[in-house]
């Protein structure tokens, strides 16, 4: 688990897990450990928006292989720091993913309930294989059983934002990882 750190780099924090410096040099690692992972095949990648978009823009920048993207959308929170029943599938898949070599990558794996609705549908299309990458993984929450290939870090049970986590489609441009206040975390005038 990453060192928290008690400098809050935005006052809405009320302390940083994951520093700007700790990602950059994780990402960096993740796409050698997935590079080595697909050797020179060609990785057709799956980003579940809003959360993944920075991590896969900067993921996708270390891994050399050839690669195609694609993006779904999903919604489980909402305005809300917990997740709300079945996730919802609100923009499916573009390309065709039959017989390609699939890394399915989300900003972070909690309940495990999207990752197990997304890991489904892909499945019933027929890929060559299937991986699955995280920036975090919270274990603490977990409801359904599911382990992600790559992992980036381990966090405690904390609503977190920054580096493309939200609270209500606020704090993604945070270049770190940090605690939201506890009193932010379900301000009405937000709803």
């Amino acid at each position: 688990m990453p060192k928290a750190t008690s400098f809050p780099l935005h006052a809405d924090l009320e302390t940083v897990l994951v520093s700007e410096t700790e990602i950059k040099k994780r990402v960096k690692k993740l796409g050698a450990e997935i590079a080595a992972s697909y050797g020179n095949e060609e990785i057709t990648v799956v980003s579940i928006i809003n959360g993944a978009i920075l991590f896969t823009a900067d993921l996708l920048r270390e891994i050399p292989n050839p690669i195609r993207l694609d993006c779904i959308r999903i919604a489980s929170y909402r305005n809300d720091t917990k997740s709300h029943g079945k996730p919802q599938l609100l923009q499916s898949l573009t390309l065709d993913i039959s017989n390609r070599h699939v890394l399915l990558i989300d900003d972070i794996l909690d309940t495990g309930k999207t990752f197990s609705v997304v890991v489904d549908m892909i499945r019933k299309l027929n890929p060559a294989s299937l991986r699955t990458c995280v920036l975090l993984d919270k274990r603490g929450r977990r409801e359904v059983e599911f382990e992600a290939d790559f992992v980036g870090f381990q966090i405690p049970d904390k609503f977190v934002v920054g580096y493309g986590l939200d609270f209500a489609e606020r704090y993604r441009n945070l270049p770190c990882i940090g605690v939201l206040k506890p009193n932010l975390q379900n301000p009405p005038e937000w709803a």
